[in-house]
């Protein structure tokens, strides 16, 4: 891409003649995603020898000459917020942070502010460039709010697409720690079955029959069996919304402390996670790998167990 970002020149090369226009633009400017052009074309801001051209799928031909104009990437409208991250790798690309349990990773109606996305606005100040033209962090995956662990976000687009095509791949290594409610049987093994929008309760999530929900895959294998629980591992072929917790709570040993999923805890085991006050599910995500999109290195991080799901391994242990 030319260092001029602002004012860009295409001409269409013989092996796009035919293309649709937003298709031949993008593989003239591979830094600039097929959505983010047609919302350029939408706003006026390609022009070719007639004028401003709007028609992302009207065929191009070999020699036409396009100029874009991209504006500035505008302020999110998150604001910048100074909120302690725990950063564990961080280059102009990209960024990855340990998340503790209980920050929010994107502002919504009930958490406007005061998430992972503020305090990435407020570490990464200046150096992140326009993502669909606001000036943000591209979070190409989600931890949920009780859940701790290992998370990478985008400083740039291009960074944003390629780290988005590799999850869209299943080719992260993306691997979970957590504490089950009773011990898997069989203590290792493979769970398939689509993910949607649960009928019953539209918070949760749930395991649809009949080719509904999104195909989804977890394996699972146990770490240290543990007393009327266990501590197991957890790799992620997909991912999908609460895919552990639904997938665990289905085959009948959900998480630990998951109130959502069944796992909240009955009798000497709920008394245990008052006692530690433990208030949410036990699911740490503990190990990332993925190939840097410039460098095209494999990287591949681990995150310890934290203190809060130490102490309750170390109080269901069997003596």
């Amino acid at each position: 891409m030319p260092s001029d970002k602002s004012n860009l020149e295409i001409t269409i090369p013989l092996g796009s003649a035919g293309e649709r226009l937003d298709r031949a633009l993008a593989a003239a400017v591979p830094e600039l995603s097929r959505e983010r052009l047609k919302a350029l074309l939408k706003e006026g801001a390609v022009t070719g020898a007639s004028g401003p051209e709007r028609s992302a799928s009207r065929k191009v031909q070999v020699g036409e000459r396009f100029h874009i104009a991209i504006p500035a990437p505008t302020p999110a409208r998150a604001r910048p917020q100074d909120i302690p991250l725990t950063v564990v790798y961080e280059d102009d690309d990209l960024i990855v942070i340990d998340k503790p349990a209980g920050l929010v990773v994107h502002p919504a109606a009930g958490n406007p502010d005061g998430t992972l996305v503020n305090a990435l606005l407020h570490h990464c100040g200046g150096t992140l460039s326009g993502i669909g033209g606001v000036s943000r962090p591209g979070i190409v995956h989600r931890i949920d709010k009780n859940t701790s662990g290992l998370l990478v976000a985008a400083k740039t687009e291009p960074t944003h697409m390629a780290l988005a095509a590799q999850f869209a791949a299943h080719s992260v290594g993306r691997f979970y720690a957590a504490i089950t409610r009773d011990r898997p049987v069989p203590p290792a093994g493979r769970i398939e079955g689509n993910i949607g929008r649960s009928p019953k309760n539209r918070k949760k999530m749930a395991v649809l029959e009949d080719g509904r929900g999104k195909h989804a895959v977890t394996h699972y294998r146990t770490i240290q069996p543990l007393r009327n629980a266990a501590l197991i591992e957890c790799r992620l072929e997909t991912g999908r919304t609460h895919q552990v917790r639904v997938h665990l709570s289905a085959k009948g040993f959900p998480l630990l402390g998951d109130p959502l999923y069944g796992g909240k805890g009955g009798g000497s085991q709920g008394k245990l996670l008052s006692a530690l006050r433990f208030e949410r599910q036990a699911l740490h995500a503990k190990s990332l790998q993925f190939e840097h999109p410039s460098s095209k290195e494999i990287l591949s991080f681990e995150s310890p167990l934290p203190r809060d799901m130490q102490e309750l391994v170390a109080a269901l242990s069997v003596h």
